[in-house]
């Protein structure tokens, strides 16, 4: 039997600016942290509070036995196209479905600051 990983996810309080490529694709107060044992904590973006516009869907997807299956996007900008710079669970597992809508980065992919 396995052991059960401990994931928590709270609302990350303030305002956030989300950046790419040299432009704003988002800014929200409504973004969430999740906190998953042996792993950074990751701010989650909802799909609303960003411009969708910028984002393909990747044929990428992943697995994880905590949250379900990882849809990937690419972020297509006006002079370059990042690959795969931002998951999303489509329908996470029970536990965890807060997340659903959101979008989460890879490190260095995007710049995400406080702003208030």
């Amino acid at each position: 039997m396995g052991t059960k990983t401990a994931i928590e996810i709270e609302a990350a309080p303030g305002n956030w600016s989300i950046r790419a490529q040299g432009a704003v694709i988002g800014d929200t107060s409504r973004a969430l942290l999740l906190r998953e044992d042996g792993y950074d904590p990751v701010l989650y973006i909802p799909r609303e509070d960003l411009q969708m516009v910028f984002f393909d869907k990747s044929d990428k997807t992943t697995h994880c036995p905590h949250k379900g299956d990882a849809t990937y996007y690419h972020l297509a900008g006006k002079n370059r196209r990042d690959e795969n710079v931002a998951w999303s669970y489509e329908a996470p597992l029970d536990g965890v479905s807060e997340i659903a809508g959101y979008l989460a980065f890879n490190k260095g992919a995007v710049t995400i600051d406080l702003v208030s």
